[in-house]
């Protein structure tokens, strides 16, 4: 039992560190690829991914461990191929979620808006950059604009 966990664990590692970057996706012209884990003889589907044609992920299936579908999440990309949405889906293909991003001229992510089903706002992102262009906060509000949350970031240069 202990070899067949050890040997998930390096399968699971191996396919992390194999995956493709988008680069290599538009190069070699890769339009979908798949994760799978071979366990006690049996093949079960991890994850499957869609590309377009300038390597962007446009859907991803992540399946559960028995390899049933646990969501699909659906991306559209602006011109300059920064992620301008994102919709969830549940194994029904129900939407669940829908988040919009949002970038300033300089192409940094400022905003990225929560919708449940029905388009109801129900949380949002707001990024904060310093005038290097790093990030140094994403704080957390709920519909009704109320914080939930604060993320700060610090960077030490010395």
């Amino acid at each position: 039992m202990k070899t067949i966990f050890i040997t998930l664990i390096f399968l699971s590692l191996h396919f992390i560190s194999f995956s493709q970057s988008k680069k290599e996706v538009k190069q070699y012209k890769i339009k979908a690829s798949a994760v799978s884990v071979m366990e006690n003889g049996k093949t079960i589907n991890e994850n499957k991914t869609i590309f377009d044609s300038k390597g962007n992920e446009i859907e991803v299936t992540d399946y559960n461990k028995e390899g049933v579908i646990k969501s699909i999440h659906k991306f559209k990309y602006n011109s300059d191929g920064d992620e301008i949405e994102d919709e969830q889906y549940d194994a029904n293909n129900k939407l669940v979620e829908k988040k919009i991003t949002k970038y300033n001229m300089s192409g940094e992510k400022t905003e990225e808006n929560y919708f449940d089903a029905t388009g109801k706002p129900t949380k949002k992102h707001l990024y904060t950059y310093d005038n290097k262009g790093l990030k140094t906060e994403r704080k957390t509000v709920d519909a009704d604009g109320k914080v939930i949350s604060v993320k700060k970031y610090v960077y030490i240069t010395k």
